[in-house]
């Protein structure tokens, strides 16, 4: 779970989720209310988590699985990245981009 930078809060699951989810990027600690940024490497990893919802439509390519089962992989994977993605978020007091 993400840590504010700037208290050493640890956050919950549900606030992660919350305050991750706006198109904002400075994310308002629900501790100390300063404004935190989630790292690139943060950035990256739930960017590598994202794709596994998509995992059913290559085992279709690969191997003849009925469509029931793949369908109904689709919400499993995708209910398992939501479980995993506030594991992967780490914050910044400091918003930094690409190439800083």
């Amino acid at each position: 779970m993400p840590i504010c930078e700037n208290c050493n809060n640890q956050w919950s699951w549900k606030q992660t989720i919350k305050k991750t989810s706006t198109l904002d990027p400075a994310m308002t600690c629900p501790y100390c209310g300063e404004k935190q940024y989630q790292t690139q490497k943060s950035k990256g990893k739930v960017g590598m988590l994202t794709p596994i919802v998509l995992l059913p439509l290559v085992i279709q390519l690969f191997f003849d699985v009925p469509g029931a089962i793949l369908l109904s992989l689709f919400p499993i994977l995708f209910i398992l990245v939501i479980i995993l993605y506030p594991f992967l978020v780490k914050l910044s007091s400091k918003e930094k981009y690409i190439g800083e």
